[in-house]
């Protein structure tokens, strides 16, 4: 995915603004801004992980799997919770089975069933991260009073709410 690092000037705003009569330019750099700042939090995030070894991709598969009381789930479900194909799930696991941070069970059953297991050493790797992960986050999240990130968060949700005036 292209992540746009360079804002539209005014100049070039008002290029589009003239061309397309339904273009606004102060919604669509309020727009860009947002979506700029998401991109540069989740490259952040990117970097703080790649420092100790993890994609962001995987993490959120060790998560998944912490989150659950047998710390146990099947591709599908944990496919379906972070909302990627059967497929890239199937890759995420690869990779992290062979860093022995998740272990396949196969089904007593039905050999063609699996469930996908959060190993000792994916649990020590989280132990790891999270608690800087965490201090991290009250730190970012600190820059904004309690009572404006709520604000935020609202409003936020609002536009979430209406995202799928691009489908």
């Amino acid at each position: 995915m292209i992540q746009l690092k360079s804002l539209p000037d005014a100049k070039v705003l008002k290029k589009f603004t003239e061309r397309y009569a339904e273009a606004d330019a102060d919604t669509v750099i309020q727009f860009l801004n947002i979506l700029r700042i998401g991109s540069d939090l989740s490259d952040a995030l990117d970097n703080f992980l790649s420092k100790r070894g993890l994609l962001q991709s995987r993490w959120w598969v060790l998560l998944l799997l912490m989150r659950e009381d047998t710390l146990t789930s099947t591709p599908s479900e944990l496919a379906a919770k972070a909302g990627v194909s059967r497929a890239t799930m199937t890759g995420l696991i690869d990779g992290l089975e062979r860093e022995s941070l998740v272990a396949r069970l196969m089904d007593d059953i039905d050999r063609r069933k699996y469930s996908i297991k959060l190993t000792a050493a994916g649990q020590a790797k989280l132990d790891e991260v999270m608690p800087d992960y965490y201090l991290r986050v009250k730190l970012l999240m600190g820059t904004i009073p309690a009572n404006q990130r709520e604000t935020l968060l609202s409003q936020l949700m609002q536009l979430k709410e209406k995202s799928n005036i691009f489908d």
